[in-house]
């Protein structure tokens, strides 16, 4: 399936839920890992427009982004993959989203630590 990138200029992410591994099955916990071996995790994040549409989206990263519920991020190649199953004799089908990197973005008027550290 292709890859489908997103444009994120126009949205702001808030974390909603903190990371945690994604399970291929959740009867055995077996944890999914990417074709490199790592761990895949689940971020669940807000996404508002300038119109203040909220979405909720799962963002799977090959790695602890280490972020926390009500920092604001900003996805880095953030890509959709549209995806189709049948689950219980029901056609099932949504877009899965994937991103190398979530960066924190810095709140206005905030001051980077090393800034404070100098003062």
């Amino acid at each position: 399936m292709r890859n489908i990138p997103v444009d994120v200029s126009a949205l702001t992410f808030v974390c909603v839920s903190s990371p945690r591994p994604k399970l291929v099955s959740q009867e055995t916990g077996e944890v999914k890992v990417d074709r490199d071996g790592n761990t895949v995790f689940t971020v669940g994040l807000s996404a508002a427009d300038e119109m203040g549409r909220v979405e909720l989206v799962n963002v799977a990263l090959s790695r602890d982004p280490e972020i926390s519920i009500g920092q604001v991020v900003r996805p880095v190649g953030l890509v959709g993959v549209a995806w189709e199953n049948q689950i219980g004799g029901r056609m099932r089908w949504g877009i899965a989203y994937r991103a190398r990197d979530l960066e924190p973005v810095p709140v206005a008027g905030s001051v980077p630590a090393s800034s404070a550290d100098a003062a």
